[in-house]
């Protein structure tokens, strides 16, 4: 459709409109689907030792049905130590028993297809436990063995290979290379672990680390899920020889060092991995999907999602981008422009398990906590109502856009981050690695609350939680929210039904200029007007039908400060 239609049929806006992206009626629940993360661990605690577990996920699910939801994310419930919270896998096809047993799993996902919501699960193929039998197995064999083949070994440098291999750094502080003991105590080889020292790198040049992947993806596939949000997939294939590194340790941009170029990240190799996985998928249907977890720039991100490769990649640009309205704007551009090339759908997200969530990160006017870091009770804090009033203007913002959008538990309740964690409370490795120098990712972990007058606010009536709720969560406890139809919950509910009644996700995208300022933003999607408005004086609306807004009393046609609004343009749209 040209711009000249898009203007002549929306003939109430009298702002130009730029098309960038049009509706589309490709094949594929995905493309259009609200996804929910699940952390097990602070879901629901039905047995009552203080942590999440599948029977509470089976529990609340009808909540999620109720929300309007089209799928859950599940992050990690395999069998593991929990150095990194289950990101250390030790057995990637059983359940670990703090969160129950396989036919905890297989009822769970019973009552999901009951309520008709689909689950994907979370794959960590980059790196296991050292408690995994392979790796045990590896520490076990001698220099050279296939055992060892299984990760990536390296004698040290220097005088007795007393130097880690290489300079590479973890994610979480200090060296990637742990130095091994033998049997006699003496030192021998290293090895790698881009994160904790528990979590050695899987060797992807081993055909063996293959086939046991793919018997992975077909053990969940074959129990019925829906498909895999893959952590950190550009990480699994590095580069020959394995070479310096002077930048990140996440590959990130820096001054001399471009992401591109890291060599533990990107590595051409990874796409014939998710090729063959892709494969495997497509033998079980075409409803079965993987989401790249990629920490890339949108062009490069666009080399996940090629037709014969994965269906979604998380937009971490977008995330990152805040409430800066150029930054949101060029990055849903290019993410539309640049993903449509290769006909992919672009994914939205603004709060996950590893950022501070959105309702605290957007109380700051200026800076806040940096990535991977958490607020704690001596740093600045943030302006609690301020950021919920955003929040829910981001969220709203976000969800009026063509794609798929991931939604962090708790997020539909307005949650802040837990600030006041006791340090001996605090389990992200982080923390430790960096002798508290960095508060790292517990701050957006703390259990939900469920229900405000009971014991640990209905997260659990028996031990204490395993991350303590804060005093605020008890007004903010879900029973709570149901009850009040101006609450946080209650706006989810009208922008998640809302949003499916008019297709919003399958819907197109036009900027609307003369309301896209340095304090306003504002896109047409089909006959739909988004605007956002970040300004501190209210702004009047244009012509048309307010269905909903984000804050604010209804006055009429002016939207107040820090708030979204939906309209319905007289006279149709950009389709």
């Amino acid at each position: 459709m040209s711009v000249d239609t898009v203007i002549s049929a929306t003939a109430s806006l009298t702002s130009p409109l730029s098309l960038i992206h049009e509706a589309s009626s490709a094949p594929g629940w995905w493309r259009s689907a609200v996804i929910y993360q699940v952390y097990p661990r602070s879901f629901r605690d039905l047995n009552g030792d203080g942590i999440g577990d599948l029977a509470g996920i089976t529990a609340e699910l009808p909540q999620l049905a109720e929300l309007d939801v089209d799928a859950v994310w599940l992050s990690p419930f395999y069998k593991s130590p929990q150095r990194d919270a289950g990101y250390d896998v030790s057995d990637y096809c059983d359940v670990d028993p703090i969160f129950g047993t396989l036919m905890d799993f297989d009822i769970m996902m019973a009552e999901a297809n009951r309520l008709d919501l689909r689950v994907i699960v979370d794959l960590v193929p980059n790196h296991c436990s050292d408690q995994h039998v392979a790796f045990q197995a590896a520490l076990a064999a001698p220099a050279g063995s296939p055992e060892r083949d299984m990760f990536i070994f390296r004698d040290g440098a220097g005088h007795d290979g007393n130097e880690p291999p290489n300079n590479w750094q973890s994610h979480f502080g200090g060296p990637a290379w742990t130095r091994i003991m033998g049997p006699d105590g003496s030192p021998e080889q290293w090895y790698l672990h881009l994160f904790d020292s528990s979590q050695p790198d899987f060797n992807w040049d081993n055909p063996a680390v293959h086939a046991e992947f793919e018997r992975v993806l077909r053990f969940w596939l074959d129990r019925g899920v829906s498909g895999f949000r893959v952590d950190v997939a550009h990480a699994l294939v590095k580069a020959p020889g394995l070479p310096a590194w002077g930048g990140r340790p996440d590959g990130g941009n820096s001054d001399g060092f471009p992401g591109h170029e890291a060599p533990m990240f990107g590595q051409p190799a990874v796409h014939d991995i998710y090729r063959a996985w892709r494969r495997i998928l497509d033998e079980y249907g075409p409803d079965r999907i993987l989401c790249a977890e990629a920490g890339v720039d949108l062009h490069r991100l666009a080399h996940w999602v090629r037709p014969d490769e994965m269906h979604q990649a998380f937009n971490f640009p977008y995330l990152h981008a805040g409430l800066d309205v150029y930054r949101l704007r060029g990055v849903i551009t290019d993410s539309l422009t640049v993903l449509n090339g290769v006909g992919a759908p672009s994914t939205w997200v603004l709060s996950n398990h590893d950022v501070v969530r959105h309702a605290s990160r957007f109380g700051y006017n200026g800076s806040g906590p940096r990535d991977g870091d958490g607020i704690g009770p001596a740093d600045h804090q943030p302006d609690t109502g301020l950021g919920r009033r955003r929040a829910a203007a981001a969220s709203m913002f976000m969800l009026g856009l063509p794609g798929a959008a991931y939604l962090y538990q708790g997020e539909e309740l307005g949650l802040p981050d837990g600030i006041d964690i006791p340090e001996h409370a605090r389990q992200d490795p982080t923390f430790a690695r960096t002798g508290g120098e960095r508060l790292g990712r517990d701050g957006c972990r703390v259990p939900l609350p469920w229900r405000s007058a009971e014991r640990h606010l209905g997260f659990g009536d028996g031990d204490d939680p395993w991350l303590p709720l804060p005093a605020s969560f008890t007004e903010l406890a879900r029973d709570a929210q149901a009850a009040s139809p101006s609450s946080h919950l209650s706006l989810y509910r009208n922008m998640l039904a809302l949003r499916r009644e008019l297709g919003l996700g399958r819907g197109s995208l036009a900027w609307a200029e003369d309301w896209c300022s340095g304090s306003s933003l504002a896109y047409v999607n089909g006959a739909t007007l988004v605007i956002m408005n970040l300004n501190h004086e209210p702004l009047e609306l244009p012509a048309g039908h307010v269905l909903l807004r984000s804050a604010g009393p209804d006055a009429g046609h002016f939207l107040a400060s820090g708030a979204t609004a939906w309209l319905r343009i007289d006279g149709g749209g950009t389709e």
